[in-house]
Formats: C-alpha cells, structure tokens, sequence
C-alpha cells in the first residue's frame, strides 16, 4: 500500500509501513557489473570457482551493490509527499549488513517512515528504515536508516 504524506500532518505518517515492492534477482552479471563500475573485483564477487571454496560456497554481492538498489526500489515503495515534485537523496544515518546475498538469489526491500520533518516550507526530509530482505531467508541483506528530501 502506498504511504501518501499530507503537508499538513505529515507527524501522522510516523510508524507507517510502505508494501513490500517486487522481488529483483541478484545474478552474477549484475554483481560483475557493479565491480567494473567500483574497481572492487574482489574474488567473492566476481570469481565463481575460487568463491565456491570460501565460506559463502559461491560469489556473492557487494554489499555496497544491495545499498545502491535502494534508488531502484524508491519508487516501488511508494513513499511520497502529496503534490511531490522531486525527491533526492539525501544520506544515511546508518546502515548494517546483516547477510550476504549470494548470487542467484532475489531481493526486495520494505519500508517504514520513522521521522518527516519540515526542513523548509515545500521541503521534507523523511527518515525511513529500509529493510532488504533476501527471499527464503529469515535474516535480512541489510537494515538502513535512510534520508531522502522530498519537495512538493
């Protein structure tokens, strides 16, 4: 369900929680992609037959990659200011990787708002926490607390 934010009781979406969106797979042209793009071509990454003998049994995703998807997942959360214009992001608070997402498996995140603040008249600054789970297992890739400014 989508989370519409009034600006004039926008302290009422406090403790909201947004849909979970689709689930997105994780596969190993993704993660090598995302090396190429970082120069972090670490072997658990990008290096099938030498991460099957590591502790994770195959390679697995950057968890720096899982955090980046959350601009992928923004709009599928659906969590905006009525009349939004545009929307940035704007940091995080912080941020845990929890497990790591081997390859071939499926993400998704969920959402809760946590705080909107007022920055500036037509400007919000909404704290979510951002959960990415990985399907089938019960401990998620990551929990975030994120901070993305919205203007109407």
């Amino acid at each position: 369900m989508p989370i519409l934010i009034s600006p004039t009781d926008y302290k009422a979406a406090i403790g909201s929680e947004a849909r979970a969106s689709d689930w997105l797979l994780i596969d190993q042209e993704r993660i090598s992609a995302f090396a190429d793009c970082t120069l972090d071509h670490q072997f658990i990454h990008v290096d099938p037959e030498a991460a099957a003998k590591s502790p994770f049994g195959s390679t697995i995703a950057h968890g720096f990659l899982t955090l980046s998807l959350l601009s992928h997942f923004a709009e599928q959360l659906e969590v905006v200011m009525e009349g939004v214009k545009m929307g940035v992001n704007y940091g995080l608070d912080k941020v845990r990787f929890i497990s790591p997402v081997k390859v071939n498996q499926r993400v998704r995140p969920h959402a809760k708002v946590l705080d909107v603040i007022e920055k500036n008249p037509g400007q919000f600054q909404l704290k979510l926490e951002v959960t990415i789970e990985i399907e089938g297992q019960e401990k998620p890739a990551l929990i975030a607390e994120w901070l993305v400014m919205q203007f109407i």
